[in-house]
């Protein structure tokens, strides 16, 4: 799928893209899950590291969805409107600076030889790519799928994996670096890992999902929240292990001089 087949259908379209997205819109549906399309085609193949969330969400989805109705209605082309809508919703809202914080936390922002992950977002989008585990917005029982049931679990889930993600990483090959967002996305990255998609140093695992319902973990993993504080939802020792693995793994890059 790609926006190419549904452009014609998205200028015209009058939708507020508020849910439920509109039935033509609609890829699979698989029991109470549905996927549907939303304009995150775009591969940047020029990136070093690539962000990766669970799927898009509904805001994000909106968002990339209005963007590139919006270039359409304007004359942009294809290409120019799906580089529009993914720069414009990727990992939009809370998450963003929940996410730039951590990086920066972590000191991904030295690595790459900027003075923020940031940066990631405007004057630097060029070192990055977004992307998600499942590229297409995913819902369950009509609300966002956050990864439950498990991604490799579901046919419908597993191809998006198997194909466009799996997909993507060969287009941007060997130099690139990835940061899987949270435990669930991980666990997609081991197992392309295990089929020979990447190789184990390229995979910086370890950052708990940046998602605003994930404050305590994110707060711990910040230090900003002791040990002590923390509920009984929260593991600090996961935590603590994830982040150990990602300072030893950008030590590690650095020495090796990955931006030479």
């Amino acid at each position: 799928m790609s926006l190419e087949q549904f452009s014609h259908l998205l200028a015209a379209s009058t939708h507020t893209f508020v849910h439920p997205l509109p039935a033509e819109l609609l890829l699979a549906s698989e029991g109470d899950l549905q996927t549907f399309y939303a304009p995150f085609d775009h591969v940047n193949t020029g990136a070093r590291i690539v962000l990766c969330g669970i799927t898009p969400g509904l805001q994000q989805a909106s968002r990339a969805l209005d963007e590139a109705r919006r270039k359409l209605r304007q004359g942009a082309s294809i290409e120019h409107a799906k580089q529009a809508a993914k720069a414009t919703a990727s990992f939009a809202g809370d998450m963003r600076s929940n996410l730039v914080n951590m990086l920066d936390h972590i000191g991904l922002h030295k690595l790459l030889k900027i003075d923020s992950s940031a940066r990631l977002f405007d004057t630097h989008c060029h070192l990055v790519h977004h992307t998600s585990a499942l590229r297409y917005p995913v819902f369950i029982k009509g609300k966002n799928y956050s990864g439950s049931p498990a991604m490799l679990c579901r046919p419908s889930l597993r191809h998006q994996v198997e194909t466009h993600l799996a997909e993507e990483i060969r287009m941007l090959g060997s130099q690139c670096i990835y940061v899987p967002l949270g435990p669930k996305v991980s666990q997609v990255f081991h197992h392309l890992q295990g089929r020979g998609v990447l190789k184990a140093e390229q995979l910086l695992d370890g950052l708990p999902h940046p998602s605003k319902a994930n404050g305590e973990r994110i707060s711990y993993f910040l230090g900003r929240k002791p040990r002590e504080k923390l509920t009984i939802k929260t593991n600090p020792a996961v935590l603590d292990d994830g982040k150990a693995r990602l300072l030893a793994k950008l030590a590690t890059l650095q020495s090796e001089g990955f931006m030479n």
